[in-house]
């Protein structure tokens, strides 16, 4: 007898997608058909939900980190959220106007010459800002400058309004008067800039200082008269004023998680697993001998490199004690045990909210966040049985590997999405970060803090063995890359090398080995 069918005798003889094309013609004539297409992104990382046009200027004295703040935003809200924003920064516009090296008198109030040619930089920066806003598509512009007077706040906003942009209006106030923390933020950074380039430090310092206290003396808080705002106070105190919207209030919440003190992450792989061995993508196995060598060596490393801060006695010696560290790991076996051999000593510690913990160090944190990027039916397979079995997905994925998504699976821009909330927690974490995670993960980790686009992402080189220290600052982000097991002490006599992964474009960032190395960049999704 014949298997039971629900097939027509005429439908018996046509493929699976006609089949298919049939029926959704037969009994669904009028489908949900996206704009976007069947495999579309998702709308929270193309900023669709950010129709509005906002303008944001920023408030506070020097050496406050209203730079960093702007920064920081900027680059969260078109990584994440592809939403198009711009800086305008009124010191750039007086160092090409006026020079680079002007003394501290040259910020004098009473000083007419002198205020007559800033007015003339805030005002090229104000000029540049309404015309970049009233482009199509545009959505955020950051107007980066002290901002001290009710008088100066009141002309940019007039200013907004007689160019008929139609955007929205916030200030964000940079407060700092923590003495401690200002010395730190002066020498750390305003030293460094081209104001001071070359310099002698201790002088660059004081003339600073000079130049601050000019601004002082003439400098007004925001008030509810100012309208839509919100004040962050040493970057524990926050008052927000008649924020409203949707991206106003995506700004608030993301800029109540910044800081500006000096935090370092280090990013790693897991150690070779029994899947990279054969050259499988996904999959949960566990780690390969040499993958918990590679453990045992991350461990030490975690010991001595990462955990252990350097100060001085009261005779000047060197001294090694501990700070507090955080580990982060998937939820996936082959991340767990690349940490199992980081120690979890504890001791007291204190926060700067005065609350007092018995710290345990690097306390083991799973994050599904950090899962590796889901390959569906391909889950399981080398990158030449996808190419054997599903041709035109390999193909796809070739010529689109950031918006690809694997049949019901994840794409990169899947992945971008889920990783905002750890974005999130890793631009608010004040102690140093290990993270152990996944290839396809870290690269997107790698890309937001680095500058890269998204379309760079997929590409960044993240090799087996080692590890990534980034320590991002107002300016940029430092790299080191430090590699604790050697290529020639993974393999094994008679090993065949996995098969490599679909050829990439050229890294833009070099590293130790090749691109297409197959042992150090095992497949990964």
């Amino acid at each position: 007898m014949p298997p039971h069918t629900n097939m027509t005798p005429n439908e018996t003889s046509l493929d699976a997608s006609a089949l298919r094309e049939r029926r959704q013609s037969q009994y669904n004539p009028l489908p949900h058909r996206l704009a976007e297409g069947e495999n579309a992104t998702p709308l929270e990382v193309v900023g669709a939900s950010a129709s509005d046009k906002l303008v944001i200027m920023m408030v506070g004295l020097p050496a406050t980190g209203k730079t960093h703040i702007a920064r920081r935003i900027c680059r969260f809200i078109s990584f994440f959220h592809d939403i198009p924003s711009q800086i305008f920064n009124v010191g750039d516009y007086r160092r090409k106007i006026c020079g680079a090296k002007m003394p501290a008198s040259f910020y004098d109030p009473k000083n007419e010459e002198a205020l007559e040619q800033r007015t003339m930089a805030c005002n090229a920066a104000l000029s540049d800002l309404i015309d970049y806003m009233k482009q199509d598509g545009v959505r955020i512009g950051v107007f980066d400058a002290t901002n001290s007077s009710r008088e100066r706040r009141n002309h940019l906003c007039k200013a907004l309004e007689e160019a008929g942009i139609g955007a929205k209006k916030m200030f964000l106030e940079s407060i700092c008067d923590d003495d401690k923390l200002l010395e730190e933020n002066i020498r750390k950074v305003k030293v460094s800039t081209p104001d001071y380039k070359g310099e002698d430090p201790d002088k660059a310092v004081a003339d600073f200082k000079e130049r601050r206290a000019q601004y002082m003396s003439y400098y007004e808080t925001l008030d509810s008269s100012d309208g839509s705002y919100i004040k962050i106070v040493n970057c524990r105190t926050f008052v927000v004023n008649a924020i409203r919207g949707y991206l106003p209030l995506k700004i608030v919440h993301f800029a109540m998680n910044l800081h500006t003190l000096q935090r370092t992450f280090y990013l790693t792989r897991h150690g070779q697993s029994e899947y990279n061995l054969l050259g499988k993508i996904g999959g949960d196995s566990g780690l390969s001998d040499a993958g918990l060598e590679y453990a045992r060596r991350l461990g030490k490393f975690a010991e001595e490199e990462i955990s252990g801060k350097l100060s001085e006695d009261e005779d000047g010696n060197k001294v090694k004690s501990s700070r507090p560290c955080r580990l982060w790991t998937s939820t996936m076996r082959r991340t767990k045990e690349t940490a199992q051999f980081i120690k979890h000593d504890s001791f007291p510690f204190k926060f700067d909210n005065k609350e007092e913990v018995d710290w345990v160090q690097f306390r083991p944190h799973p994050w599904r966040n950090l899962d590796e990027l889901y390959a569906g039916t391909c889950d399981g397979l080398t990158y030449k049985e996808i190419e054997q079995i599903y041709p035109e997905e390999f193909q796809c994925r070739q010529q689109d590997k950031l918006a690809y998504r694997y049949p019901r699976g994840e794409s990169y821009m899947d992945v971008t999405l889920r990783l905002e909330p750890l974005a999130h927690e890793m631009e608010r974490t004040r102690e140093p970060v290990l993270i152990i995670g996944h290839q396809g993960i870290l690269r997107i980790l790698y890309a937001y803090f680095t500058g890269l686009t998204r379309e760079e992402a997929p590409y960044v080189s993240i090799p087996l063995n080692h590890v990534i220290r980034l320590s991002p600052h107002a300016y940029g982000c430092e790299e080191k890359r430090i590699c604790l097991m050697e290529k020639s002490e993974m393999l094994k006599d008679g090993q065949d090398e996995p098969v490599t992964s679909m050829p990439v474009k050229d890294e833009p960032t070099s590293t130790q080995y090749e691109s297409t190395d197959p042992i150090m960049n095992a497949p990964s999704c």
